[in-house]
């Protein structure tokens, strides 16, 4: 029988912990600290416990720290972290960028959502990843003690495994926890509209919406999701939100040749974002098997970006890090689940 985990645990759960085995409550916070702020990987090296007390966790718990089973390195620095999750393989992408490192986390192993264009829907879904799980991709990793910044970008939609994307963030944001300030982190979501209005209203993280077609019928081709929650449906929910603050919206927009990036797209994706605080974020297509679009030139690129921007709305193309490794946004699928 599997012990409980103690890594995921808020705290008032580790208080409970501390009382079911006769320890001080102040156990609560010296776990804490070990777990979340010392990032220790042993539960006998936590020293300020006492011997006893650390061998009554020993025998009753398990510290719950899932470690990268590989590691491969792109040619741009950026990092692939493989974890050996629920029998797949679930990957984190480390990011340096100048003075910034950014965790690139995954919230399951695989994906329900289908979009045809991700390696990771592609791939299907094998199961929803616990706190502890979500969590060892942090501190697991080397560059645990130097990440700058958090996003909900990788493996899995976060919003479908959403209670428990919201206790990890509880944790991150919490004084007892990693004491990281909301705007660190960011969730990027392909639009499910209950737990969105959900996130919006309980997290004061960064949002990310997955676009990519501003036109209903389009977005469904590529898009299961579309028939459930419609785009026009999700951008309005947003907008009923205060982004004009510290707290950020950007709308991902992946480039495909002749598919979404002429004139007629650039302008009903103005029409549609109106009135938001918001940034669009073009992303490059990273080419995979059996799939019949390629990206958008640079040209093409541009010229679409310089529209949006005639329209009052900030917008960027997104640099491409880690494709070399099959870590660039799409390429994600994990070694034992890819097609």
């Amino acid at each position: 029988m599997s012990r409980e985990k103690l890594i995921g645990k808020n705290l008032e759960e580790l208080k409970d912990v501390a009382l079911s085995l006769g320890l001080p409550s102040y156990t609560a916070r010296q776990l804490a600290e070990w777990m979340y702020v010392r990032k220790v990987k042993r539960l006998v090296d936590m020293t300020n416990i006492s011997k006893a007390g650390r061998e009554k966790l020993l025998q009753n718990y398990d510290l719950g720290l899932v470690e990268p089973a590989e590691v491969i390195e792109s040619s741009d620095g950026t990092k692939k972290y493989i974890f050996d999750m629920n029998g797949g393989a679930v990957e984190a992408v480390m990011i340096p960028e100048d003075a910034r490192k950014t965790l690139c986390i995954s919230s399951q192993v695989g994906c329900k959502m289908g979009c045809k264009f991700c390696m990771t829907g592609r791939g299907g879904f094998h199961g929803q990843l616990d706190v502890s799980q979500i969590l060892s991709q942090f501190l697991g990793i080397p560059e645990s003690h130097e990440l700058t910044n958090v996003v909900f970008m990788g493996m899995g939609e976060p919003l479908d495994n959403y209670h428990t994307v919201r206790k990890s963030i509880e944790i991150m944001t919490s004084q007892w926890g990693f004491a990281w300030s909301p705007k660190r982190i960011t969730l990027s979501t392909i639009g499910i509209i209950p737990s969105l209005k959900n996130y919006l209203d309980e997290c004061k993280s960064h949002l990310a919406v997955s676009l990519h077609n501003p036109f209903p019928e389009e977005r469904y081709q590529m898009m299961p999701i579309q028939k459930v929650y419609d785009i026009i449906d999700v951008v309005n929910l947003v907008r009923q939100y205060d982004f004009s603050g510290q707290r950020r919206v950007s709308f991902e927009y992946t480039m495909f040749d002749g598919w979404n990036d002429d004139q007629r797209h650039a302008a009903a994706l103005a029409r549609l974002l109106k009135g938001i605080e918001c940034r669009v974020n073009l992303i490059r297509f990273h080419k995979i098997p059996d799939f019949p679009y390629v990206c958008s030139s640079s040209a093409r690129m541009e010229a679409f970006r310089e529209y949006m921007e005639r329209q009052g709305i900030t917008c960027t193309i997104r640099a491409s890090r880690g494709e070399d490794i099959l870590a660039a946004c799409g390429m994600l699928a994990g070694k034992k689940n890819q097609v």
